[in-house]
């Protein structure tokens, strides 16, 4: 069993992994690729929160946020393939952020051709999440090992 886990672990760790060396080789001086994907996006779910809110939300750095989405992201795959929690916990914050901001398909009719893209995209994701709560979940019942006290022999007389 404890083989069979770390394997399933290494083989759901190894998307956000190899997501995250690509965004890390990718990332170059303006934030490569993801930072050129999630700056219109970015812009659309800022307006969109400042008018429900009204309140003016502060700029934020494309280029950090795309390096902290690769922390987090490589880091959690790290952790979580050695089975320790925190990299649980990073990479559902990973992906309960990043998320509505990447698969915004809200913002199209259900005519539209990229509804159903981004509706997907936004289904595996929610469906990571769950996988993740259930390792969490399933960490947690466990119980720990607990070492046996040895009772002495008595002696023979």
């Amino acid at each position: 069993m404890g083989f069979a886990s770390f394997v399933g672990r290494v083989f759901y760790a190894s998307i956000f992994i190899l997501s995250a060396w690509q965004m890390f080789n990718e990332f170059g001086v303006d934030g490569g690729p993801a930072a050129k994907e999630l700056i219109p996006k970015l812009d659309l779910a800022k307006k969109h929160i400042s008018s429900q809110l009204h309140v003016n939300l502060p700029d934020i750095e494309v280029r950090q946020l795309v390096a902290a989405a690769t922390a987090l992201k490589g880091l959690g795959a790290i952790l979580f393939v050695f089975g320790h929690s925190f990299g649980d916990f990073l990479l559902f914050v990973y992906l309960l952020v990043s998320t509505p901001l990447l698969y915004d398909f809200y913002n199209y009719g259900p005519k539209e051709p990229q509804y159903s893209v981004l509706l997907s995209d936004f289904l595996q994701c929610v469906a990571q999440c769950g996988a993740l709560i259930f390792f969490w979940g399933m960490k947690n019942s466990m119980p720990k090992r607990q070492l046996k006290k040895r009772v002495p022999k008595p002696k023979a007389a």
